[in-house]
């Protein structure tokens, strides 16, 4: 006789299950949803979900649940919809694992296959927070930093091609324009992606769309633009936990655990953290009451968080696949490797800073590596090192242009760089690394990478086309003598397999 399949997670299960050693359960979920989020992915749900669970449990506020928005598929909707939304988060530290099952989230649509209940929810007046991740790629910027007007969807969303916009900007837009219509409520839109002054960025993309726009349409035109600046507010954060892709072995965990399936695991590590600007333009959760940072200025927590732990990670994730490393802490666990990493931080790195008040920047250093040492967590490299053109300009380009501007060469900073451009070489050519380690090129430029990067054989001719895609690297950087040569040199040694 064949046993009876498990049960999978819902309300149901949840409400036979108790707390346990090894998993927590939520004390109760919230009354009705204050929160849409765009970009329901696993990092939303391992981070801002759970403030969001911990804010309302403290304060007894039951007015926060989350709507989710997945914009690329509907396979978050057919995770998370037959289990009530409820999903675990599997916490791995060093030598611990913990089960939580998060019950903020109250319900998850599919963009495209739901575009009016997704305006609906942006214009409806209980919602006071649209937060939104969606990575640095989805924002689809153009090398100004402004809106691409050329991008192939934005183009679509501003003549209005389809029954409803495809690009987050132009989603957002519309959703802006309905919200004034219907009454103009005043909102709040959180950035929670690796940008540098994200809420700036954000806002300015906005109304980069409502200009571009027919007015008259949705999301267009000079009347919506001026509500958005009177009535819309858009604060910068910083957003930090190492929440790596979800495995098989993770939900045959999750299961042991707690004893039903879960088809929406997320895992993440203990660590957590975000800071806010508190710029608000009406209520909110008291995100605080679970350890979020509300500040005035976030600037200089987000250049530590970029250049200290972002550059770091992408640094090692770069050399840590090129040697052959599947994982992070695999990478860093190698002392060279690790050597690097530290003086990435040190010599380079900290010199362009402006410490935030009470962070210990000597202590936040040590904490990377041991983060990135978490061998539970089983980051991979190749993960980290997706999209590289969207993320170098941010966390290692802005640490070589200063240290050059103080008449220093950035040797650690520079071997990031250096490991990416054969990165890219590698896996535009036979795309494996040592071991026969994949070595996937998924990035927006995909096509330019691999067209620049194909049939180099000279380190300097690598060099040299890699330098030429603006978009990257700008003008002025590219054209650094001293800068190119070092680069030169560490691509060589690392073509021939060598750490410079």
């Amino acid at each position: 006789m064949n046993a009876r399949p498990l049960p999978r997670l819902d309300s149901a299960c949840l409400a036979g299950l108790t707390a346990g050693s090894g998993h927590d359960l939520p004390s109760r979920r919230p009354g009705r949803t204050g929160i849409l989020h765009l970009g329901i992915g696993a990092f939303h749900r391992a981070h801002q979900a759970v403030f969001t669970e911990d804010a309302a449990a403290v304060s007894g506020d039951d007015r926060w649940g989350i709507t989710g928005v997945t914009l690329r598929s509907a396979s978050v909707v057919e995770q998370l919809e037959p289990q009530d939304c409820l999903f675990t988060v599997l916490q791995r530290g060093p030598r611990t694992v913990r089960a939580r099952v998060v019950g903020s989230v109250l319900g998850v649509l599919f963009a495209r296959d739901a575009t009016e209940a997704v305006l609906g929810r942006i214009s409806d007046p209980s919602v006071h927070v649209v937060t939104i991740t969606v990575t640095e790629k989805g924002y689809r910027r153009a090398v100004d930093g402004g809106l691409d007007l050329d991008d192939p969807v934005v183009r679509s969303d501003l003549r209005r091609d389809r029954p409803g916009p495809r690009s987050v900007v132009g989603l957002l837009a519309a959703g802006l324009e309905r919200r004034m219509r219907a009454g103009g409520e005043p909102l709040t839109v959180v950035c929670c992606d690796n940008l540098t002054a994200n809420g700036g960025i954000l806002r300015r993309l906005v109304l980069d769309f409502c200009s571009a726009a027919s007015p008259g349409t949705a999301g267009g035109g000079d009347e919506l633009a001026r509500w958005v600046g009177s009535s819309v507010r858009f604060p910068s954060t910083v957003v930090d936990r190492i929440v790596p892709a979800t495995t098989d072995d993770d939900r045959g965990t999750v299961l042991e655990l707690l004893g039903v399936r879960d088809a929406g695991v997320v895992v993440a590590e203990p660590f957590r953290q975000w800071v806010i600007e508190d710029s608000f333009a009406g209520p909110r959760p008291s995100w605080e009451l679970a350890g979020a940072l509300f500040v005035d200025d976030v600037a200089a927590w987000e250049t530590v968080k970029l250049r200290l732990l972002n550059a770091t990670h992408s640094t090692l994730a770069y050399l840590g696949a090129l040697r052959g490393y599947a994982t992070v802490a695999q990478a860093v666990a190698d002392p060279l490797l690790e050597r690097i990493a530290r003086e990435l931080m040190d010599r380079d790195a900290v010199p362009t800073l402006r410490v935030p008040e009470g962070l210990d920047l000597s202590a936040y250093c040590d904490q990377v590596v041991e983060r990135f040492a978490n061998p539970s967590l089983r980051h991979r490299t190749t993960q980290i090192a997706m999209d590289g053109s969207q993320k170098l300009p941010l966390r290692l380009l802005g640490i070589v242009s200063e240290r050059l501007s103080a008449g220093e060469l950035p040797h650690r900073a520079s071997l990031g760089v250096a490991a990416w451009m054969v990165y890219v070489a590698r896996a535009a050519s036979d795309g494996r690394g040592p071991g026969g380690l994949p070595l996937p090129l998924q990035d927006p430029l995909r096509e330019r990478l691999a067209a620049a990067a194909s049939g180099c054989s000279a380190p300097e001719v690598l060099v040299e086309r890699m330098l030429g895609i603006r978009e990257v690297f700008g003008a002025e950087l590219a054209e650094t003598a001293g800068w190119r040569n070092l680069l030169t040199a560490q691509v060589t040694a690392l073509l021939t397999g060598r750490l410079p």
